[in-house]
Order: structure tokens, then C-alpha cells, then sequence
């Protein structure tokens, strides 16, 4: 698959590429952003690292965290790259994508559409947990060993992904999730544009009855860091934390819940507590964490 590497920046001792190439998965022209720490080789068969997928949120896209989390310099310090892949497909011509904020154009919701006529290019689920390694593993000195977190609407991916794919993520992370999306309206709206009306389907993107489902399985829980503000606009309405909270309880399901006393839902949240997750992911990927 040929790459098309759009800008590259030195930041932290360390290499911030943007790239953009061909899916397969979104049938077109996908665009992401890789930091490259100081300890990861150029070419094949140098020192490889291990990565955190960071997911953006709604309305987001490759760069929103790289611009804005100040994520970069202890990564560097941790031997961590992080891949930063956009928030949906580009220009996929579908009708209706560029309506509104919160349907289409940035909010692909990490899942596989299997209505049409989204379900020719909105399947960010593939595209971030097979496509996209795929290619980082390939053309980069960065080895299996992933982690995975994000925020909002990302932070619901990140929770899918990881419940979803247990083998492939030592730990996950959440910055305010829709962690119950079959029970808001940001959810509902997607899942049912997506997904169709049938609600059994939305449940099996629902991080919620994900962690039912692989406690019934008998599957061993990951490691899971969630953040939340308590000052959150969007606490109530869209993310209502204490229902995953809830069953992660009854079912005696470890997470450790970090309720944070005046926090909004912005970046100047993410960039406050962004270390504390880096050195939680680093802990669970092997590297050093006492820097």
C-alpha cells in the first residue's frame, strides 16, 4: 500500500508525521498522524516501540490531539508512539454527511455501518483495529504491542475496540466516554443511521453490554482507566457515567474511575491528566514508568 506523507514536524526529540493513503476499509483517501519517539528505528529491522491508538471525538479529526494534549514529550521519554488516526471517512459522497456535527463527516462512532448508504465507507471499526496496525506495523518501526484510548465519542471506540479485541490491547483508556450510547441521543442517532432500528444490533457496539457479554464469556477484564469531569456539559444527557459505572460494579469488573472535581469536557481536561494515562498505558505495554 503506498503512503503519501503529507508534513513531518521534529517535536520532543522525536518525528510527528501526518500521512495520508488508500483504505479499504472507508473506500478511499484516509489520512492519520504517527509520533515517532526518539527511540524508534527508520528503517526495517531497527528498534521497534509499541503504540498508543489514540480516537478523537465528535467533530474532530488527525489532529486535534496533536495539537492540543501536550502528549508528546513524555511519550518521547516512555519509548511510545501513538497513531492518531481521523475521526471518519473524508469526502465518501453520501448523502446527508455534512449536515449535521454529530451524523457522518467526523463522527463515524468507530463502528462497521451495515446500512446503506453509509455502509460503503463509514467502517472506522475495521479501518482502526485491523487496516490501520496493518499498515503502522508495515511501514513503521512499531511492533504489535498496542494500547488503545480516547475521548467522547473516540472514547466509546476505545472501549468497543479493546472489549471487542481483548487479545490485542494490554490496556484502555477513556477520556469522558459515551460509554452507554444505546441510551443517548448522540448514540442513538448514529447507531440507528448506521446500524438500522434493530436495537439488539446497537447493543454489540455499546461498551456498556460489552462488558456483560465478556463477563458471561468468562473473559479476564482489562485494565481500564476512566476519566471524567464533573463539570462536563455533557455529563447528564450524553454520557451518564454512572450506568457502565453500575454494571462494571455489580459484575465486579475492575475500573479504575477518576471523577475529576470541576473539569470541563475540553482539551484543557485531556492536557491535564494526559501523563497520569501514558504512564498507565506504558505500565501495561512493558516500558519504563519511573522517569
Amino acid at each position: 500500500m503506498s503512503l503519501n506523507q503529507l508534513s513531518e514536524v521534529k517535536v520532543s526529540d522525536g518525528r510527528l508525521l501526518r500521512v495520508e493513503h488508500g483504505s479499504t476499509s472507508c473506500g478511499g483517501n484516509m489520512t492519520f498522524a504517527l509520533f515517532l519517539p526518539p527511540q524508534a528505528g527508520n528503517a526495517p529491522g531497527d528498534n521497534t516501540v509499541p503504540a498508543l491508538y489514540w480516537l478523537s471525538g465528535l467533530t474532530c479529526n488527525d489532529e486535534n490531539f496533536s495539537q492540543k494534549a501536550g502528549a508528546f514529550a513524555l511519550a518521547a521519554q516512555l519509548g511510545m508512539a501513538i497513531v492518531m488516526p481521523d475521526t471518519s471517512p473524508r469526502c465518501a459522497k453520501v448523502k446527508g454527511e455534512d449536515e449535521t456535527y454529530d451524523l457522518g463527516t467526523g463522527a463515524g462512532f468507530y463502528v462497521d455501518a451495515i446500512q446503506p448508504p453509509w455502509s460503503k465507507a463509514y467502517n472506522m471499526y475495521s479501518y482502526v483495529t485491523r487496516e490501520l496496525p496493518s499498515l503502522i506495523q508495515t511501514h513503521f518501526c512499531i511492533n504489535d504491542k498496542a494500547a488503545i484510548s480516547g475521548h467522547s465519542m473516540g472514547g466509546h471506540g476505545a472501549l468497543v475496540c479493546a472489549l471487542k479485541n481483548p487479545e490485542k490491547y494490554t490496556s484502555v483508556s477513556a477520556f469522558a466516554p459515551i460509554s452507554s450510547p444505546t441510551q443517548c441521543p448522540w448514540g442513538k442517532k448514529a447507531l440507528s443511521a448506521y446500524l438500522g432500528d434493530d436495537e439488539s444490533v446497537w447493543k454489540q457496539w455499546d461498551a456498556n453490554h460489552l462488558v456483560q457479554t465478556n463477563h458471561a464469556l468468562g473473559l479476564a477484564p482489562q485494565p481500564m482507566l476512566i476519566d471524567q469531569g464533573t463539570n462536563d456539559p455533557f455529563y447528564t444527557d450524553q454520557l451518564m457515567p454512572e450506568l457502565f459505572n453500575a454494571t462494571c460494579e455489580r459484575l465486579k469488573y475492575p475500573i479504575d474511575y477518576r471523577a475529576r472535581e470541576g473539569y470541563d469536557h475540553s482539551y484543557y481536561y485531556i492536557s491535564s491528566f494526559i501523563d497520569q494515562h501514558l504512564r498507565f498505558h506504558a505500565a501495561h505495554l512493558g516500558l519504563q514508568v519511573n522517569l
